[in-house]
């Protein structure tokens, strides 16, 4: 933290695809052996293949074709670093000797794997090994995506200042545990941690179907009291589980980000559970420069598109990230933070500071200003269908149709006063635009977790977090408030008991004030000027 990393102790020959070597690229630089020969392999598109045991951590490594020495992107992961051969092959043809690493006790390393545990550790052997090879000028790009992205930043905040990288590309970032396994209001995320567990948890392999597979034996497999006792339920030890849900500490990351002393790019999908750690890791970066580019798009980024994507947000992520380091590593980038942004809805970019001025739409309570809030029976987050007659689980509001459409761009959120009769309430935003034609779709989820006197009225805010959407005219919002979410997240027993290791649950009863709910949206005054999402993450 705050280092400042030693100078190399002497000069390297220039990477052929990274412009101009900056006066400080002898950075870490080790004294060098003899140059190995290096055997370009047709079959790796004219690239060497080297495979080798960093410390005991397996190491794929790809080297450009040429004499060298290069500069080198490095990728640690738990997903197996075999998927990433096509990855090291387009880093190699542009001049990088790139490498992907199996993380400690994962595929062929050696070890116990304990995630979020080991990263800055075995990042800083690895980084340090990289330095003193002959192909290597001393200068490192940590790339990492999910995961790989948290193995990425360890690398970059926590390790000595001598083995941290030059630059940092993070895209859909795992903060750590506690960011990934519950929301800010500390709601427990249930199915996503669920299947990431049962997936790459406590094992050296992965299946990635595990949950689905135990699911389709046990569709209520997620339901079954207490949430800890999951791994019985799946019929493997699962050791690392209920340590989980014992991380509560928030933030560690990001106030490390803000001492950060390299350039960043953040990389999110408006549709990604980690899209507000995104946007707060690009914020509160410290380093030289920080870059944000975040789209509609899922987990998989611009593999995994949304239904508001267009095709003006098909970026080239690969050569994107190649440009972007090149002039990272060349001490190009205009310091600061810029970023683009695509408006989902729209073929629009706009740069990532836009802001809407706040705007309240009138909103009418349909039905359910009274419901229950009955954990054997919660509401489901994997439809976004409504219950039209019966008890109402839900209170339900809605707008009059949009008279000309809406930009909404930044952070969005709902003003409650409401009650609970149990001494603790998950309360649920959930808010959808529905076409003239009637199909919903959902723009955002949020929750707080309340400890109100039973009975008392409470007012509070729901963050819904940030939008980038183009809502036509015609539009109608809906808004949905609710104790429950499930199985996106586990269900608040309402006994005041731990939601992980509760075994008993009790309905409660709430009752929200029709005048008390305020939607407060982001909207655009005038149409933004758009902007090239290459260029402004590249300036």
């Amino acid at each position: 933290m705050g280092h400042r990393r030693p100078r190399h102790r002497r000069a390297a020959r220039p990477a052929p695809a990274p412009p101009c070597r900056p006066a400080d690229a002898d950075r870490h630089r080790a004294p060098r052996a003899a140059r190995p020969r290096h055997r370009p392999d047709a079959r790796e598109g004219g690239v060497t293949p080297l495979t080798v045991a960093v410390e005991g951590l397996a190491t794929d490594i790809r080297l450009p074709d040429g004499e060298g020495p290069f500069p080198a992107v490095l990728i640690r992961t738990p997903y197996d670093r075999r998927r990433y051969h096509a990855e090291l092959r387009g880093w190699a043809r542009r001049g990088y000797a790139a490498l992907a690493q199996d993380v400690r006790g994962r595929h062929s390393s050696a070890g116990t794997w304990q995630p979020y545990e080991n990263e800055a550790a075995d990042g800083a052997a690895t980084a340090r090994w990289i330095r003193r090879q002959p192909w290597s000028d001393g200068r490192l790009v940590a790339v990492g995506a999910s995961y790989a992205a948290h193995c990425a930043l360890a690398l970059a905040l926590e390790a000595p200042g001598d083995a941290r990288p030059d630059a940092v590309i993070a895209a859909v970032p795992a903060l750590g545990a506690a960011e990934t396994a519950r929301e800010p209001s500390g709601v427990e995320r249930l199915s996503a941690r669920a299947g990431w567990w049962a997936a790459h948890g406590d094992r050296r392999d992965s299946d990635e179907e595990a949950l689905e597979t135990a699911l389709a034996a046990d569709p209520r497999l997620l339901a079954h009291l207490p949430v800890s006792d999951l791994p019985a339920r799946l019929g493997r030890g699962l050791p690392s589980w209920p340590g989980l849900w014992r991380e509560r500490e928030r933030g560690r990351t990001g106030a490390r980000a803000r001492q950060a002393e390299t350039p960043l790019l953040a990389v999110g999908g408006h549709h990604d559970h980690f899209a507000e750690e995104t946007f707060a890791l690009w914020h509160g970066w410290g380093g030289p420069s920080a870059r944000l580019l975040t789209g509609p798009w899922g987990h998989g980024l611009v593999a995994e598109p949304g239904p508001d994507a267009d095709s003006a947000h098909r970026v080239p992520l690969g050569d994107l990230y190649a440009r972007w380091a090149g002039r990272a590593l060349g001490g190009a980038l205009r310091h600061g933070r810029h970023g683009a942004v695509a408006v989902g809805g729209s073929p629009l970019w706009v740069p990532a500071n836009t802001e809407g001025e706040p705007y309240t739409p009138d909103i009418t309570v349909l039905r359910g200003a009274s419901f229950t809030a009955d954990p054997d029976r919660p509401v489901s987050s994997g439809t976004l269908a409504v219950p039209r007659d019966g008890a109402p689980d839900r209170c339900l509001l809605v707008t009059a149709p949009l008279r000309s459409p809406l930009d909404v761009i930044g952070p969005a959120e709902v003003r409650i006063r409401a009650t609970a009769d149990t001494p603790s309430a998950d309360w649920f935003a959930r808010l959808a635009a529905i076409n003239p034609e009637g199909t919903a779709e959902r723009l955002a989820v949020g929750v707080v977790r309340r400890a109100d006197p039973p009975g008392r009225v409470a007012e509070f805010t729901v963050a819904l977090g940030r939008l980038a959407r183009r809502l036509p005219a015609g539009t109608r919002l809906r808004l949905e408030i609710a104790g429950h979410h499930f199985p996106a997240h586990a269900r608040n027993p309402h006994t005041g008991d731990d939601s992980v290791t509760a075994i008993h649950l009790r309905a409660s009863r709430r009752g929200v004030e029709a005048d008390g709910v305020a939607l407060r949206l982001p909207v655009l005054t005038s149409r933004p000027e758009p902007i090239d999402p290459v260029q402004e993450i590249l300036r």
